[in-house]
């Protein structure tokens, strides 16, 4: 099958994360057709996450290209840029203040980051509620989606922005993610500087980091007066089932934190103490290093599908930046093919240099 010119091809987005999200703006934008097909029931199916800083060299650039920079800097948080290292008795040791007029990495949270760009999108395009099961088809085309509601889609160009357990990477790689050896518990307050002034002052507008070695806490500023706080853990992915406990047990949980974090001083063990509702553990995954695969003209990936890395800053961005390339090579190229060539000779590269650089750094996060 000749590869058919991108006007003309069937193009979809498998995830409506922001790099999924962003690429099918961006295609818009050229006057492309794009569906974006996701699991969640709708865009309120669940917690978006916490907080996010979109670097002016990537994620920036990507919401330039798709014309809501000035949306995103009237959502944006530049006071979020500050962060703090402190002290286990919890005093500040560092502290790195924005400029007055610094915008290279404003906050934004991830929620507000979607609805963004959901509202920008043509009315339709995304269509919930529908969770890949697999790619099927040929590789030269065309490609068939199928759902776990049994439903099936045909697709010239299939584009995996679906994440760590990506469906859409079978299709072109055998890789998956492997535990990094360390978990984010998060914790989650809300109305701060009333419930919890002594966490907002600690944690101030951006964010705030400690570590002991074997152990960290990262807090965090959210929009709407809200705190995250991840409890950085070394240890083995069953740590709960190990402990004899579920993810619903949050006392037990808490119990156990509290006896890990024993030595920390008691400003800092309210992060533990005091969180409204239950915790979550969120796994540190990472896809090997270098992760590619072999030229495939009607399936290509972006963001963590392609290229996940430990939550160090570069995620999203990269992300992001991935969706407004691969767009732009649409955009500009004869075919599908000649585009997601162009796209991954400098998606590769640029994804196997960064993982390189952070492979093993998310220990830092418990040195410090």
């Amino acid at each position: 099958m000749n590869s058919p010119a991108p006007r003309q091809a069937r193009i979809a987005v498998i995830g409506a994360g922001p790099g999924g999200l962003t690429c099918a703006r961006i295609l818009q934008q050229h006057g492309l057709t794009v569906t974006v097909h996701d699991r969640d029931a709708g865009p309120d199916a669940r917690n978006q996450g916490g907080s996010l800083d979109l670097h002016a060299d990537n994620g920036q650039l990507a919401l330039r290209e798709a014309g809501l920079i000035t949306e995103f800097f009237e959502l944006a948080r530049p006071e979020g840029q500050e962060w703090r290292k402190l002290s286990l008795s919890g005093e500040i040791t560092e502290r790195g203040l924005p400029e007055a007029d610094d915008l290279f990495k404003p906050e934004i949270d991830r929620s507000q980051l979607r609805t963004l760009l959901l509202d920008s999108l043509h009315p339709g395009t995304v269509r919930w509620g529908q969770a890949l099961e697999r790619v099927s088809g040929p590789e030269d085309g065309p490609r068939r989606l199928h759902f776990t509601d049994a439903t099936t889609v045909e697709a010239d160009l299939v584009i995996g922005a679906d994440g760590a357990h990506s469906r859409v990477r079978p299709a072109v790689s055998a890789a998956g993610p492997g535990y990094t050896g360390l978990s984010f518990v998060e914790a989650w307050f809300s109305d701060v500087e009333r419930r919890h002034p002594e966490i907002a002052a600690l944690v101030g507008p951006g964010g705030a980091l400690v570590g002991d070695g074997e152990r960290g806490l990262f807090a965090q500023r959210n929009s709407g007066d809200h705190i995250r706080v991840y409890l950085i853990r070394r240890g083995p992915l069953d740590w709960l089932e190990g402990h004899g406990l579920t993810g619903a047990d949050t006392e037990g949980i808490r119990a156990l934190l509290l006896a890990e974090y024993a030595a920390w001083s008691p400003s800092l063990r309210r992060m533990i103490t005091d969180n409204e509702g239950p915790y979550v553990d969120r796994p540190i995954l990472a896809l090997p290093v270098p992760h590619r695969w072999p030229h495939n003209p009607t399936v290509t990936l972006l963001g963590d599908a392609a290229h996940l890395m430990p939550p160090l800053g570069v995620g999203v961005n990269l992300a992001m930046l991935d969706a407004s390339e691969l767009a732009l090579a649409l955009a500009n190229a004869a075919t599908v093919d000649d585009a997601v060539r162009v796209y991954e000779k400098t998606m590769l590269p640029r994804s196997i240099e960064t993982a390189t650089t952070l492979d093993g750094a998310a220990e830092g996060l418990i040195e410090v």
